[in-house]
């Protein structure tokens, strides 16, 4: 027994020493050594796995949704999860469905992770492309479906399910129907989704189970990828829709009556040059929505320029959480320097002359200009979410947590997005307000302090 221990230990430390090694390397490594540690290393998948590609341990679940960025492994996971399952019973009877069959074929069964390649040392299976089946040695059958014809599912009868990207399916909900419905042999049967996440209504269902369990993270959990790739695809996508979605797995859903849809913010955002260059801009302000209280959840710091098109640009949030009046104050304060900002912006409802005092404090010479909403957050950001929709508003760059403010915004009042209040998205509006709309616009009374 210790000397069992003794050698699994060894086995542990060589995976993970291998795992640290760049893909070809660990190839080259493997292949260099006796077969009979190549099968032990090949058929110790848990070693080589991260905890978002191994199944849940406890019990109870019938569907395991995955949903993560590009390169997490969700391929990996589903071929490794499927296959040990038919290598345990010969009688196994199992479903492989993809958006087409093309894409099971290329991406689960000969894919770089799918079922051939991650057969264990002689014992590939066998893909049979004419009657869409894959043969495991020891008689289980992985049959091939597509959602693009979904009426196949109907009848069939299966142990157990790999559904792969879900989100992209056609005709997603009949397709998943008629396989529930069939998936009715054995005691325990489940389905594993793996998909890149998407708002559809069918991944909100499944969400919703009581018998679904959810793991999901990003790309950059996948320790094989090339450092050069994780650094390029944060550089070009980092804080984005598209990155979020499909980069960090993130489930981003737009809020029913929102003032502003993400398409539409994503269409606004943009790579300014002249971004750094202050002769570019006619004005700089900076918005700022201060905490009702002395220890508020936030105060929203937003700096917005016009440019010489006459457009708009969301430069930088500089919001602070958690922060007392002298630290937002400094920071507004710092945000003014940087950005040479010609005048603050503040709303004074809460606190009035002790918001203007508090900002002084900070820094004398700052232009500061106090406002007093006399209508609630979404009807003061209705004008501002129009100047958006016609091309007369941009992003330098991405601000989650701000957009995420924003897109929570619903017409006719009410807030559904992350945090009590919109704090960033408020700062942002009396930036805009200030800028864009003038003192004819039917939006707050503005007094100058």
């Amino acid at each position: 027994m210790p000397e069992k221990r003794e050698n699994e230990a060894r086995l542990a430390d060589l995976l993970h020493r291998l795992a640290d090694e760049e893909p070809e390397l660990q190839k080259q490594l493997i292949a260099e050594m006796p077969v009979r540690v190549r099968r032990v290393i090949d058929e110790c998948w848990p070693g080589w796995a991260h905890a978002g590609q191994l199944p849940h341990d406890t019990g109870g679940w019938r569907v395991w949704l995955l949903l993560a960025g590009r390169g997490y492994g969700k391929t990996r996971a589903g071929a490794e999860w499927l296959s040990e399952l038919a290598r345990a019973d010969g009688n196994l009877r199992l479903a492989l469905v993809g958006a087409t069959v093309e894409d099971v074929r290329r991406v689960m069964v000969e894919g770089e992770s799918g079922l051939i390649a991650v057969a264990h040392i002689d014992r590939e299976p066998k893909w049979i492309p004419d009657k869409g089946e894959v043969q495991f040695e020891n008689g289980a059958v992985a049959y091939v479906y597509s959602a693009s014809n979904y009426e196949r599912l109907r009848g069939a009868q299966h142990h157990f399910a790999w559904c792969d990207e879900l989100a992209k399916w056609t005709y997603a909900e009949k397709c998943w129907d008629n396989l529930m419905l069939g998936l009715r042999l054995g005691q325990r049967p489940r389905v594993f989704v793996t998909t890149t996440p998407r708002s559809i209504p069918l991944i909100r269902r499944l969400l919703a189970r009581q018998d679904t369990i959810l793991k999901s993270g990003p790309t950059q959990m996948n320790r094989n990828l090339p450092a050069d790739f994780i650094e390029m695809i944060e550089e070009l996508y980092s804080g984005t829709r598209l990155g979020r979605q499909e980069v960090n797995g993130e489930l981003i859903e737009d809020v029913a009556g929102a003032l502003w849809k993400r398409e539409v913010i994503e269409a606004c955002r943009v790579v300014l040059r002249q971004a750094q260059d202050e002769r570019f801009f006619k004005r700089i302000v900076i918005g700022v929505d201060p905490p009702a209280s002395a220890h508020g959840d936030a105060c929203g710091i937003v700096v917005v320029g016009l440019g010489r098109d006459d457009k708009a640009y969301v430069l930088a949030d500089h919001s602070v959480e958690h922060a007392s009046p002298e630290q937002w104050a400094r920071a507004v304060a710092a945000a003014a320097d940087e950005w040479r900002a010609d005048k603050v912006v503040a709303e004074a409802n809460n606190g009035g002359d002790m918001v203007i005092s508090t900002l002084r404090a900070a820094d004398v010479a700052m232009p500061v200009k106090k406002v007093h909403a006399s209508r609630g957050k979404a009807a003061r950001a209705e004008p501002v979410s129009t100047l958006y929709e016609h091309g007369k508003a941009f992003h330098v760059g991405a601000f989650p947590e701000l957009e995420d403010q924003m897109c929570g915004l619903v017409i006719g009042g009410g807030y559904e997005g992350p945090g009590r209040s919109p704090d960033r998205a408020d700062a942002l509006v009396w930036a805009m307000t200030e800028l864009m709309l003038g003192k004819a616009a039917s939006v707050p009374k503005i007094s100058v302090f």
